[in-house]
């Protein structure tokens, strides 16, 4: 059975028959016990095909719904919410779900459209979903990848789909990272499934995916979440939540103690899994992507929400690889901070008092792109 320090991982194309092999494998169903309801969390943040690089593969989620329906485990749901920005019933049909509940017979939740309520979460108030206590064992499946605001996102960010709207704008606003750890002392993932098929290495939303066609289970979230970083090269001091969770004794981020073990052939395969290159040895690093800081020099930013600031990012990056970035000769402010605040150039609604604001809550990438480049030409005159 998988332990606690112990990140299992198998390689292949057949996405849902490697994860059906690495829930056999790991004993899940052993985990489970006599608990009932089973929820499913996917990563569905946009209406965005997971060959992107920013949603879970609906084949992963089959895996576990036929693994878990061959145990004679029936009540079984997926409960998620998109970013504020984007309709989860549209994820929903786009990202292949609703034809996955079709076929297997399992409730889809949209947790938009839940009642929610207020729980202490380690001395933090947070509205969470009523979805979250309707179900008794919580697989978490998120997409590793990277973020425009965190740097990483994959386990301990993923529950803030079990968010209510205002709630995850709210995260916004306290910084991201201290809620997110919080959060995840009040809502318990007791499995983890990662997608580490193609995640876009630098954008939640995806884009550029960096394919490695590989799928992982594991029980905490915050070594999870370790490998991660380590993976994307950063050091976890750089992604405080993950810090501030160990703290809060959500698990541990000490990769030296930890053990790979590595599914596929006749036998598992155990390896130490430490800073010396235990992990990689399977040829799997990853490249170095900071798209993001080459164009954030460019931006002001406080508070602002993840689909605001990454449609902006995007924008930019397409300026950049034009050669126009260089060009903007004023900061573009961004961010629920920025509410009252006067300024040149602003992006979202809450720039709404800026001398040119680019409208949208959140406006979309093409429309950024379009009038900053409009403006960059004006300015240039």
């Amino acid at each position: 059975m998988l332990r606690q320090n112990q990140i299992w991982k198998i390689y292949g194309t057949d996405y849902k028959e490697m994860t059906k092999r690495l829930l056999t494998e790991a004993d899940l169903f052993a985990r489970i016990g006599a608990r009932k309801r089973i929820g499913i969390k996917p990563n569905l943040v946009t209406p965005s095909p997971a060959s992107f690089g920013a949603t879970t593969h609906p084949e992963v989620v089959a895996g576990i719904i036929e693994y878990l329906q061959e145990k004679q485990v029936r009540d079984i749901v997926i409960a998620e919410g998109s970013w504020v920005g984007d309709r989860t019933s549209e994820a929903f049909e786009y990202c292949g779900y609703r034809e996955l509940s079709r076929r297997y017979g399992v409730p889809l939740i949209d947790t938009q459209k839940e009642s929610w309520h207020c729980l202490d979460c380690s001395g933090m108030k947070l509205n969470i979903s009523d979805a979250a206590d309707r179900i008794d064992f919580l697989i978490n499946v998120p997409v590793l990848k990277g973020h425009c605001q965190t740097k990483v996102t994959c386990a301990l960010k993923n529950l803030k789909g079990l968010l209510p709207n205002q709630e995850k704008s709210r995260f916004h606003s306290m910084g991201l990272h201290r809620p997110i750890a919080h959060l995840n002392t009040g809502i318990r993932q007791d499995f983890i499934v990662v997608d580490h098929i193609c995640g876009d290495l630098d954008f939640e939303e995806g884009g550029n995916p960096v394919v490695r066609n590989c799928v992982m289970a594991a029980v905490d979230p915050v070594l999870v979440d370790s490998y991660a970083s380590y993976l994307l090269h950063y050091e976890t001091e750089e992604i405080p939540y993950i810090g501030l969770a160990a703290e809060l004794g959500v698990g541990s981020r000490d990769l030296d103690q930890a053990e790979l073990v590595l599914c596929g052939g006749k036998e598992l395969h155990v390896l130490p899994l430490n800073k010396a290159g235990g992990g990689l040895s399977e040829g799997e690093e990853l490249p170095r992507q900071r798209k993001v800081l080459d164009v954030a020099y460019a931006v002001e930013e406080v508070d602002s929400c993840s689909a605001c600031y990454g449609s902006l990012i995007g924008a930019l990056c397409r300026l950049e690889e034009e050669g126009l970035l260089a060009k903007l000769s004023v900061p573009i402010g961004i961010g629920q901070g920025m509410q009252g605040r006067r300024g040149k150039l602003g992006v979202g609604r809450c720039t709404k008092d800026f001398d040119h604001c680019i409208m949208g809550c959140p406006p979309e990438e093409e429309k950024i792109y379009r009038e900053l480049k409009a403006f960059i030409s004006t300015a240039g005159q």
